[in-house]
């Protein structure tokens, strides 16, 4: 499987469908000192977007190069998730990193 540039290094996550997670991106890899940062997680078996039921408040935070995503939560066991991060960098306007997430 090719794994694309724009998917975070740590690849697929596990998360337990009753644990809330605040995921972490550093952006370093991409651009430095991000700005502007948004959240849309989908469920990839029917790519609904799912992110008003799963991240709720959907509000990321931003410390030099890291965005911290609001607790990705309220996950159905046997779901895979995308969790797709848009920022603004220099030379970006925006750049877009994703990640997967396997609820068990």
């Amino acid at each position: 499987m090719t794994v694309s540039i724009r998917e975070v290094v740590e690849g697929t996550q596990r998360q337990g469908a009753d644990e809330g997670v605040a995921y972490q991106v550093t952006t370093t890899n991409w651009a430095s000192t991000p700005t502007s940062p948004s959240v849309v997680v989908y469920r990839t078996s029917d790519e609904t977007d799912v992110t008003s039921t799963v991240m709720n408040p959907n509000s990321p935070s931003v410390a030099t190069d890291t965005i911290t995503l609001s607790p990705l939560d309220s996950l159905t066991a046997g779901e895979r998730y995308r969790v797709e991060l848009q920022f603004t960098a220099t030379g970006y306007s925006p750049a877009e990193v994703y990640f997967f997430v396997e609820a068990e």
